[in-house]
């Protein structure tokens, strides 16, 4: 018999909803999956990992810089190199000391605001680094199908697919993530080692022409004389010009983000790793040199052996130079060989890129109560992500040279982001000249970051979509969330414990209030006032509870109950949390399970409209807490025998 309609769409939602993927399981928050503690890897080895996203940049960098800079390329590279080994490089190792768990300089900030403005800004950053990773995996696949394009063998019959092959990688990429990926630290080691390994050939042979013919030296020089006259101007022409060449600076986010992947010590702990964070700083320092090294060799031979007129658009070195000078000087095979590694190290750099995506978006949006209940789990989120790109591609016309301005906006923000952190940490710890230090590499990054945009605002515009996305869906699935009980756990002292004790014996009777001056007349008169609205009986046993609100754009968190005896006769359990209605609800449920009695609470109306009190709630965590509380109750608790009696007078 063959299955229903609903019975299939069942199965597709179950298996949607399947879990986490591998590559998310590491996830932090209320919502992360215990995970058994990894051995991790030593420190080369997760270079390596990194490496994919921040080596395989060499396969387009050469190309870009040289139409951004022409003959000008290799200065405005030096300018560039000095950027990253002065400024981001230092940056980043404080990154790595400040928050050796992977958080990155987002947490940095985050834990510097609080309230919506903190949340509301930590949820920009996320739109960049949406960009950052985004643009990474739509800007790989079109360089690794340029790369296939115009290899000798192909470009017959792959000559204009360009569009249709980038989106086939993109597709590739998200079907491995929907089927299950796995971080492969050792796939990385090979892909790095193979494509390093042939580059030092490509770099060797290229040096040996240069160096054999003397003239091509000779003509460079004479053209940046006659274009730029001299080297104050080169170098001032350069300053400008390098912030178009940012590309080459990208991986250090990364670099951060696989910190909890590095073995350490093996006396390091979750509070202090301080192996790790050593070993962290070494994995930054080497990929950081290493890059460097190749990016000024390779703009310097790509730049004197290739006519500039081959790196513009439609150009056999457009997006490709490392790989025309493979096969203008090694042949056919040793080219096509280059190739076959770019595409394969490019393609994975963009497996990397879609990992950091699934880890980072559930880092942050579960704990703000801001990602809808699908979001949780992977499959949903690659369909999702990989969708995406198939539209960036298609609006960017799958070119890696109009990506280049949206990705060096997305690396550079996180740069002046975390610039910014380690100066503000840097002056929290009193360190006057580290201070100084940073405050002017932040300066650097954001000069860098207004001129990318000023000249290419295609990153600020993809930015701001994924701004206003993530933002928009938060805020519904906050609203949708709003009354989820949202407490992780309740801790009440040994006084809270012993007024439950004995008032289950007579009857658990609470009356919330909202804490004003705490004097003997404030609970005199509430407690008349509850009586006679409710027509209690004298004899009643009554507890108040009075709940502070700390930071309402919180979502969950612990609560703690502190019981105390005010005024010689009135007992008060007071808790502080981010709402309200969601507090007392958790405390009366629990109360309800340690007890085996149904507690009742009592409640005043509140005076204003319905709707501007339900926005003092999602907004500020109070307004109309009555039947908040008792909507949030009955979400919580379906079996009305069992749920807390609320009353209202």
């Amino acid at each position: 018999m063959a299955d229903s309609p609903g019975a299939g769409a069942g199965r597709l939602r179950a298996w949607l909803l399947e879990g986490l993927a591998d590559m998310a399981r590491n996830q932090q928050g209320p919502h992360a999956v215990p995970q058994p503690a990894h051995k991790g890897q030593r420190w080369w080895r997760v270079m390596c990992l990194t490496g994919v996203d921040y080596f395989s940049t060499l396969g387009y960098q050469p190309g870009i810089a040289a139409l951004a800079a022409g003959l000008l390329s290799p200065v405005a590279t030096v300018v560039l190199v000095v950027v990253t080994l002065a400024g981001a490089l230092p940056v980043y190792r404080r990154v790595a000391v400040e928050s050796p768990h992977g958080e990155g300089s987002i947490a940095m900030l985050e834990r510097l605001l609080s309230f919506w403005q903190g949340k509301l800004f930590v949820l920009a950053l996320l739109g960049f680094a949406a960009t950052d990773f985004l643009i990474t995996i739509t800007l790989s696949a079109a360089d690794a199908a340029t790369h296939l394009v115009e290899n000798p063998h192909f470009t017959n019959a792959l000559h204009g697919e360009q569009m249709i092959i980038t989106i086939v990688l993109i597709a590739l990429l998200g079907a491995v993530f929907l089927k299950g990926f796995l971080e492969a630290i050792g796939v990385a080691v090979v892909l790095v080692a193979v494509y390093l390994a042939l580059n030092v050939v490509v770099v060797g042979v290229g040096l040996w022409h240069v160096i054999t013919a003397a003239h091509l030296v000779t003509d460079w020089t004479h053209g940046l004389t006659a274009a730029h006259g001299n080297v104050a101007a080169m170098i001032g022409v350069s300053l400008v010009i390098f912030p178009k060449l940012a590309l080459g600076m990208s991986g250090f986010e990364t670099g951060v983000a696989v910190m909890p992947h590095v073995k350490g010590d093996p006396g390091d702990t979750e509070d202090r790793p301080t192996g790790r964070i050593r070993d962290t700083r070494k994995l930054l320092t080497t990929a950081a040199a290493i890059m460097s090294a190749f990016l000024i060799v390779t703009s310097f031979i790509t730049t004197v052996l290739i006519p500039q007129s081959e790196f513009k658009a439609g150009g056999p070195a457009n997006g490709r130079a490392l790989a025309y000078l493979a096969h203008q000087y090694l042949g056919a095979s040793f080219g096509t060989v280059y190739d076959f590694s770019t595409i394969a190290i490019l393609w994975f750099a963009g497996a990397s890129a879609m990992a950091g995506l699934l880890n980072l978006m559930p880092r942050y949006l579960p704990r703000y109560g801001m990602a809808p209940q699908w979001a949780r789990a992977v499959r949903p989120m690659v369909l999702v992500f990989t969708l995406v790109a198939f539209l960036v591609t298609w609006l960017f016309d799958a070119s890696v040279d109009k990506q280049g301005g949206a990705y060096a906006t997305g690396v550079l923000v996180l740069m002046s982001s975390a610039a910014i952190a380690v100066t503000i940490a840097s002056r929290k710890a009193g360190q006057r000249r580290w201070t100084a230090g940073f405050a002017v590499i932040a300066l650097v990054f954001l000069y860098t970051t207004v001129v990318n945009v000023a000249e290419r605002p295609d990153g600020v515009k993809i930015g701001a979509c994924f701004i206003a996305g993530i933002i928009l869906v938060s805020l519904l699935s906050r609203l949708a969330r709003a009354f989820e009980l949202r407490v992780t756990g309740v801790d009440m002292d040994d006084m809270a414990q012993r007024f439950v004790r004995d008032a289950a014996s007579r009857g658990l009777r609470f009356i919330a209030n909202e804490p004003g001056a705490r004097d003997a007349a404030e609970y005199r008169d509430k407690l008349r006032q509850i009586r006679h609205d409710n027509d209690l009986p004298g004899a009643d046993d009554l507890i108040f509870l009075e709940v502070t609100v700390t930071d309402p754009s919180e979502f969950e968190a612990a609560l703690v109950v502190r019981g105390q005896v005010l005024h010689g006769r009135y007992r008060v359990l007071s808790l502080e949390s981010a709402s309200i209605a969601n507090s007392l609800a958790a405390l009366l449920l629990h109360v309800r399970d340690e007890t085996g009695r149904v507690p009742h609470i009592y409640f005043e109306w509140t005076e204003g409209g319905p709707f501007r009190n339900f926005l003092r709630f999602f907004l500020f965590g109070y307004g109309e807490v009555a039947p908040v509380t008792r909507e949030v109750l009955r979400e919580a608790e379906p079996d009305r025998g069992r749920r807390p009696r609320v009353h209202v007078g």
